[in-house]
């Protein structure tokens, strides 16, 4: 019985917080259908972890000895020690990926740049605001809009955040169809939504298709060594999918091994989610950076084609496919898609924003990788 009410006693009101933002993300899973692989089991997470004297932890039952809990160990073996399950899941993302828009449109490559503004702009902003350039990293990556590559970071460098990093980019990628329209509202009219764009596609070989994945690992390797990982498990994934033989393994991954890895990994990162982490005003800071990062991402990449648009006279760009250069895929193409018609019932932009959005999926990792090799060389 004092067993019992030791756990009762040691109950705080944070953990009640962490049990009622983790009973949120369930409800955003069910009811709403938002991201429900990740958010279900980290809203469940979330609730497991903040249970007083919990096994799910550390194992406190008398007897047992000190035995590593089941979220804990996985926190440590799958993120902390090798980031293996973002790499992972990296490899079923890659399988997933259709780069022919992108191959038969080249320049929407500048796209996926471009739409990479916010996260520099923010880490500066983070930066300035005081926090430690580890974590203003960590916070600015969120605007990339990937879950994996934000994890991923996070832990790299270190950061206090990565529980509300994590929860912040996939709340933010789930709630794409809410944030992006009034981002995009914010800095175009609607006679510029309603700009037509023919989609006359040119093919593309099987060859390119199989180099294509292999010349991209090669150049970010070069340029960003330290992003090699993150590019190159995304293109070996891809490169499964384009080869031809290996058509199972290529439904696997995309099916598969992407679903188990996504469920593990949101319960493992609930680990960082304990109310003693979380429950800090420097926490709201961040994925309130986090939220600029990814609305000022948007907001850049419909810029640069506004941008673009000052220097042609015909074949003009709707500017909305900019904002599809972040890596939220599709979700970010299938808001500019309906947003074009909206605007224009003739207009149809999804396989232009579909190529934007995947080199978007380049350039966050890309990126990603950048931060990775400047942050040690700013700390000195």
């Amino acid at each position: 019985m004092d067993f019992i009410l030791d756990g009762i006693r040691q109950f705080t009101w944070q953990q009640g917080l962490m049990m009622i933002i983790g009973a949120v993300l369930i409800y955003l899973a069910i009811k709403k259908e938002l991201e429900p692989s990740l958010l279900l089991p980290m809203g469940f997470g979330a609730i497991l972890v903040n249970i007083p004297l919990s096994g799910a932890i550390t194992q406190s039952l008398q007897g047992i000895g000190d035995v590593t809990g089941i979220v804990e160990w996985l926190f440590h073996i799958g993120i902390e020690a090798s980031e293996a399950m973002p790499l992972l899941l990296f490899i079923g993302i890659g399988a997933m990926i259709d780069f022919g828009p992108l191959l038969s449109n080249p320049k929407l490559l500048l796209f996926g740049g471009a739409a990479q503004f916010g996260i520099f702009m923010t880490i500066t902003f983070a930066v300035l605001l005081g926090f430690d350039i580890r974590d203003a990293a960590a916070a600015g990556i969120i605007g990339a809009a990937d879950g994996p590559t934000s994890i991923l970071v996070s832990q790299v460098l270190k950061s206090k955040y990565i529980g509300a990093i994590a929860v912040a980019a996939y709340s933010y990628m789930a709630l794409v169809p809410i944030i992006q329209p009034m981002a995009i509202k914010l800095v175009t009219t609607k006679k510029e939504r309603a700009i037509p764009m023919p989609y006359n596609p040119k093919s593309v070989s099987k060859t390119t298709r199989i180099l294509f994945p292999i010349i991209v690992t090669v150049i970010a390797g070069l340029v960003a060594p330290t992003s090699v990982s993150l590019v190159g498990f995304l293109m070996f994934g891809n490169l499964i999918r384009e080869c031809g033989v290996l058509r199972a393994l290529s439904d696997t991954a995309q099916k598969d091994l992407a679903n188990l890895i996504t469920l593990l990994l949101g319960i493992t990162i609930s680990f960082s989610m304990r109310a003693e982490q979380f429950v800090q005003l420097e926490t709201l800071l961040i994925m309130a950076l986090g939220l600029f990062a990814f609305v000022f991402d948007t907001i850049a990449g419909v810029l640069f084609a506004k941008l673009l648009n000052l220097f042609s006279r015909k074949n003009k760009i709707n500017p909305m496919v900019g904002a599809a250069g972040i890596s939220a895929f599709p979700m970010s193409a299938r808001v500019v898609q309906r947003m074009g018609l909206q605007a224009n019932p003739t207009n149809h932009l999804l396989m232009h924003a579909a190529g934007a959005n995947v080199a978007g999926q380049i350039a966050s990792v890309i990126a990603g990788g950048v931060i990775l090799q400047l942050v040690p060389l700013l700390l000195g």
